[in-house]
Parts: structure tokens; sequence; C-alpha cells
């Protein structure tokens, strides 16, 4: 071989030997960069985690193990009895009852509190005087304690409250009514209540949906000759999609687990009379109350179950669609 051909050789092999030297360093490193990006993650995350664990998880799991005792609350429990509790829960018609109360709020607050939250936003998402003073007192009662609400209530609508008192110097003493204890309207009475209290953050929810419309959607709405309620329907309506879906899911999971504004107003006893007993306020009764903790958490590992079923069947079946369009395929289209 002459010396310009091993000259060429050696030249043609040099590039490449070179390339693998550079590059196993390279290669070396890269399992330094995913421990380093491992170990950020871990501190990033880490505490976020165990308090998941130690607030939620664990307590989820210790209400199953205890929901298989007869346990009074001390010691530790010894008095196994199987599935009994859950047998008694699912036997009982005032927590069927319940059951039924709960998903009547769920119902009831999708319909009241939706459309007047559409509403509301559209009104201030106007240009008016007084607009942020009116987003202020919509959404002061969110704000607001549940324990402050429901003793503000319930005193206003006692029999010789303020409302009954109203009626009766404006002439309207036919309306008057015990709104608390009448098992007829106190279904309505708490759907006034939940809905004056968590209207405003529906309507906070549903301007931040409006505020990311694009004007010029609009101009070309009008443009085409379109009034305004065409517009809304056309246009505000279905991009509001996911912002709607978002808000009923929330409040689904809340109506689900209402609690505090039953107990508060109601009282610990009356709510099953009147007709407004929910699944968390026959947990308290018949558990807290009742010195029966295991059945208490019988209860409660039966309304995690239920919140997670319409949680898993909404998400599967109304916020799919949601995230459908953000999902592609290798070739950049959409999936189907």
């Amino acid at each position: 071989m002459s010396s310009l051909e091993t000259h060429s050789v050696r030249t043609s092999e040099g590039p490449a030997a070179g390339a693998d030297a550079s590059s196993a360093p390279a290669r070396a490193r890269r399992p330094r960069a995913d421990w380093g990006k491992r170990a950020e993650i871990a501190v990033l995350a880490g505490p976020a985690i165990v308090v998941f664990v130690f607030f939620v998880i664990l307590p989820v799991l210790m209400a199953a193990f205890y929901g298989f005792f007869r346990w009074n609350g001390f010691g530790f429990p010894d008095d196994f009895v199987g599935f009994d509790n859950y047998v008694l829960i699912f036997q009982d018609a005032t927590f069927r009852e319940a059951v039924l109360h709960n998903f009547t709020i769920v119902i009831a607050s999708l319909i009241l509190q939706g459309p007047l939250a559409i509403l509301f936003a559209l009104l201030m998402n106007q240009k008016m005087r007084g607009r942020s003073l009116v987003r202020v007192l919509i959404f002061v009662p969110y704000v607001i304690s549940e324990v402050v609400v429901g003793t503000g209530w319930s005193l206003m609508l006692q029999d010789t409250g303020a409302v009954n008192s109203f009626l009766g110097k404006i002439g309207l003493e036919n309306l008057q009514s015990s709104w608390l204890a009448d098992p007829d309207i106190a279904m309505g009475t708490l759907m006034v209540i939940i809905t004056w209290k968590y209207i405003g953050f529906a309507v906070i929810l549903m301007l931040a949906g409006l505020q990311s419309i694009p004007e010029e959607l609009y101009e070309a709405a009008a443009i085409d000759g379109a009034g305004f309620w065409k517009t809304q329907w056309s246009i505000t309506i279905p991009l509001l999609g996911p912002t709607i879906r978002i808000w009923a899911f929330l409040s689904m999971i809340g109506a689900l687990q209402l609690f505090d504004l039953v107990n508060i107003i109601w009282g610990q006893y009356i709510a099953a009379t009147a007709g407004t007993s929910t699944m968390a306020t026959y947990m308290y009764q018949n558990g807290h109350l009742a010195g029966n903790y295991g059945y208490g958490s019988a209860v409660a590992v039966v309304l995690f179950l239920i919140s997670l079923v319409v949680a898993l069947v909404y998400q599967r079946f109304v916020m799919r669609r949601d995230t459908a369009g953000a999902v592609t395929g290798p070739s950049g289209r959409k999936k189907a």
C-alpha cells in the first residue's frame, strides 16, 4: 500500500474515531443528567407527595380498615364484623334517602347555578359603570365562612326570623312558612342558600373563560349580521364549553360531599326529618354522635367510592372531549 493510500485511510478513519471518542463522554454524562432531573423532581414534588399520602391516601386506607370492625374509637379495634357494617348501610332507608338528597342537590345545583352564572358573567363582561363593584358583591358570599353563612341563614329563616317578619310587614302573611322544618320546601330553601353561597365561584370561572375568547370572532359575527343572543349561542357557549364542564365537575363533587351548611342550619337530627340530610351528615350522626366509629368509617368509604365512580364516569364520558384534541399521533395529526 502506498503512503498516499495509507494517509487517506488514516484520514477517513480519523473523524469516525474522533466522533466515537467524543460521544463516549456524552453517553457517560447522560445517566448523571437523568439522576439530576430525578433528584430535582423528588425535591420539588416530594413534600407534596408526602402530604398527599399522609392526609389523603392513609386516611382512606385507615377508614377502609376500621370499616370492618365494631369500634368505639378507643384503643385498637378487635371486634371484627366483616362486611356487616356495609350491609347495614345499604339496608338503612335513611342512608338511601340521604343518597337521593345528594344527587338531587347535584342536579339542582347544575340547573340553577349554571345558567345564572353564565348570564351574570355575560353581564359583567360588558363595559358598564360599577362593574368591579358588582363582581365583588357577587363573589363575597363565596369567601364568607360556611359557619357564618349557616348561622345567619338559620336565624333569618326561623319561624319568627327576619324573612317571615318582613313578609308580614309588607302584607304577604300568606307567604310566611316554616322554611327549615317543612319537608315540602326545606330542600328548596337549601338550594337557594347553596346558590347564593357558591354562584360567585361559578361566575368567576365563567368570566375567566370569556376572557379567553378572541374578540375577532364577535367582530366577524357582527359583520355577518348576527344578533347578541345568536352570537352567544353560536360562539360564546361552544367556546365556553371546557370551562362549563370543569365547573360542573367541581360542583358535582362538592354537592356529593356537602356537610357544613346542612349540619349548621338544620342541626344534628332535624335534617333527616326535614328532607335535607346528606351522606356526610348521615356519617356524622351515625358514626361520631352514635359513638360507632367503625360504622362511620364504613359510611366514609361508601361516600368515597360513590364520589370516585361519579368522577371517573364524568371524566370518561364528558371531560374526555377536552383532552382528546390535545393528543396527537406520531405524524402530528389528532388522534380519532
